[in-house]
């Protein structure tokens, strides 16, 4: 499985750190991803799901 939220596709970036002396070092910034059970066609599936689609509600837990 890829690192991607599987309830809004959020996946990794590329981004760039500048040094004093400008160099540029590529490197990449992964969402927080956290894997939890949900409950979903009467089935309990564990997926994984970004931190801000859990704030936001869009997913329910199962207990």
């Amino acid at each position: 499985m890829s690192r991607q939220c599987e309830i809004c596709g959020k996946t990794p970036l590329k981004a760039a750190k500048l040094t004093f002396s400008h160099k540029q070092i590529v490197h990449r910034q992964a969402p927080n991803l956290q894997t939890v059970k949900v409950c979903e066609n009467g089935t309990v599936k564990k997926i994984k799901v970004c931190t801000s689609c859990l704030k936001a509600g869009k997913v329910q837990k199962v207990l």
